[in-house]
């Protein structure tokens, strides 16, 4: 049996999916009466603490997102193998984000839609070219990797940072504490796709912002967070902004999700929000990646993506 565990999302849509994708397997959903026994997979987003304990058969869990620090708010969760997503559909609707944020930056967007509530026709029309910006990256994982990849394809000039050090075909690449000033000080568009961890939370702040580059082609450095809320002090954010030391932030993610109605980045005028929604789980996809996963560990393989613990992602 495979549970579905979920909070926030369309569950029924969700089952019906898997379903689809594991004809003849039983699926139930938290809240349906079942056996707790004859769980032996469960399948997850941001589940109720608690409620995959006492599954004594249980095997496996699969997150159904690209991140996984939820599960590790999770006092009572199982010690069982987890599994992540990386998936085509995935990957590539969070480079289609960042890919086109970063050319909104590039090309001003923000200030013309501004300018055309205004009627004001600007004659300083200048701008650079994606060969003048320089972008970071902030975690070099899937995401990070083939977003990088489709960066360098527009142009833009792309390093990357991870705590621990990776070798890229074609990106600069630098790594711990010691490579990450170097790192923000050639960088005009800082992207985060980093984990949630101990290690990485809070790490967007006012020391990192002001370590970005002051002196590139869009005048003050740009930020973009499609990783984890959790990643950012948006206080710092906000106090940067309004100091002229950021010049612009796009936030997909939040401290506090749903964002707060009475919080300041709705209405600053150098923020763009987005609701969560830079790289939606496609059902159909991550139902299939799910099915594949469970048909290798019944075939007595080890799945992909297992998450390592003390690293937690």
């Amino acid at each position: 049996m495979l549970l579905v565990a979920l909070s926030g999302w369309n569950v029924k849509q969700w089952v019906e999916r898997l379903r689809k994708k594991m004809p003849g397997r039983e699926i139930v959903a938290l809240g349906e009466p079942f056996d707790r026994r004859s769980v032996h997979y469960a399948v997850s987003w941001k589940h109720p603490a608690g409620s995959l304990a006492n599954l004594p058969n249980l095997s496996a869990i699969f997150s159904l997102g690209a991140g996984v620090d939820f599960l590790f708010n999770d006092d009572r969760l199982p010690d069982v193998p987890i599994y992540r997503v990386v998936d085509s559909d995935l990957t590539n609707r969070m480079s289609e984000y960042i890919v086109m944020h970063c050319l909104m930056v590039l090309r001003q967007t923000r200030r013309y839609d501004a300018q055309q509530r205004e009627k004001l026709w600007d004659d300083d029309r200048f701008q650079p070219a994606a060969v003048d910006v320089r972008v970071g990256i902030m975690g070099m994982g899937e995401l990070g990797q083939d977003a990088a990849h489709k960066l360098k394809m527009m142009g833009f000039h792309v390093a990357g940072w991870s705590r621990t050090p990776k070798q890229i075909d074609g990106v600069t690449t630098y790594s711990g504490e010691m490579g990450l000033p170097e790192f923000l000080s050639r960088t005009d568009i800082l992207v985060v796709l980093l984990p949630l961890t101990p290690q990485t939370r809070g790490i967007i702040d006012e020391r990192v912002i002001r370590g970005l580059a002051q002196n590139g082609r869009l005048g003050k450095p740009a930020l973009i967070n499609a990783g984890r809320g959790g990643l950012q002090k948006e206080a710092d954010i906000l106090k940067t902004l309004n100091e002229g030391v950021l010049g612009h932030a796009v936030l997909d993610v939040f401290e506090t999700e749903p964002l707060p109605r009475d919080s300041l980045l709705w209405t600053h005028p150098l923020v763009t929000v987005t609701p969560h929604n830079a790289a939606m789980s496609d059902p159909d996809a991550i139902g299939a990646l799910v099915a594949r996963q469970i048909a290798k560990l019944e075939a007595g393989q080890e799945p992909d993506y297992r998450v390592d613990r003390v690293r937690a992602y």
